[in-house]
């Protein structure tokens, strides 16, 4: 009883522009590869919740799809679901890569923010890619355009920085009873976990836009005798040409990506992995509510 009335817990939303380098800064707080992270923009679809538990106190991580001008129904699902954690969470991360400093995109995010109600964290990222005194400007400039209760200059890659910002949120986390338990590091079940990874994997293979275009889901997910998992997975994607492509000249891509996905899924899961990917066509799965769901984000309706 006494060490939940000392208990702490606080929400942190992280916000930015794609490929701000918020899922490798989840990463790196957690400690374990929680959220996928590929060279290519907007790959975080849904939010995906990073816990961090220390002593007496829980911060949950909010990983949300990076903020854009939505052209899609599925863009404006995502660009949703960033803002819907900005309004839930205590406090605002905002995430901004220091290389390219304060884009027209990083503006229009910094004048959305205004409308939140909640104490805001100003992040510099990729700090070991720029000259000091060009972070002091920025910093100087972003805090004269927003009111942020603290700033931090952090490298989410090589992990410079990032203790003193997550030791800041857990001196400001309010008290109460903690949302998960302390062992636990994601919100994510086995099942979405094993299908962004193969996700992750389809990205870094194919260099087109497909990817952009299809959906992973694990259809089963079995925990066999000998303690292995039997993983049945299914690529969606919107045309027969694109299903050759992820399939490859003789089935090539497919397995690299199957064989990939595995060897990451066993160092996750700690046991021997059997995956077994099938590539089909549904033509508008973008168009279906149930995908939505299956990804953790709100049908935006039409339009």
């Amino acid at each position: 009883m006494e060490q939940a009335e000392s208990q702490r817990c606080g929400f942190v939303a992280l916000v930015g522009v794609p490929n701000a380098g918020k899922s490798t800064l989840l990463n790196n707080l957690v400690g374990q590869k929680v959220s996928i992270v590929t060279h290519k923009a907007q790959t975080t679809r849904s939010q995906i919740r990073g816990v961090v538990t220390e002593g007496d106190t829980q911060i949950i991580f909010m990983d949300t799809p990076g903020i854009f001008a939505p052209k899609r129904r599925l863009d404006r699902a995502m660009v949703n679901a960033a803002w819907t954690s900005a309004g839930d969470a205590d406090f605002v991360a905002l995430i901004v890569d220091a290389e390219r400093g304060i884009t027209p995109e990083v503006e229009a995010l910094v004048k959305g923010l205004e409308n939140v109600r909640h104490p805001r964290i100003l992040v510099l990222n990729k700090i070991d890619t720029v000259q000091h005194e060009l972070l002091l400007a920025l910093s100087a400039r972003l805090n004269t355009d927003l009111k942020f209760e603290a700033t931090f200059m952090i490298s989410a890659l090589k992990g410079h920085g990032v203790k003193d910002f997550l030791a800041w949120c857990g001196d400001h986390a309010p008290p109460g009873p903690w949302h998960f338990p302390e062992d636990q590091l994601t919100d994510l079940t086995l099942a979405i976990t094993a299908a962004e990874v193969t996700r992750e994997k389809l990205f870094l293979r194919i260099h087109e836009e497909i990817p952009y275009n299809a959906t992973v889901e694990t259809e089963k997910f079995t925990i066999n005798p000998d303690g292995s998992y039997r993983i049945d997975q299914v690529i969606y994607v919107t045309r027969d040409s694109h299903k050759m492509i992820v399939l490859g000249a003789g089935g090539q891509a497919i397995k690299t990506i199957g064989a990939e996905s595995r060897k990451e899924l066993m160092e996750i899961f700690e046991t021997k992995v059997h995956l077994f990917l099938f590539v089909k066509v549904r033509e508008k799965w973008a168009e279906d509510p149930e995908r939505y769901r299956e990804m953790g984000l709100e049908w935006p309706g039409k339009g």
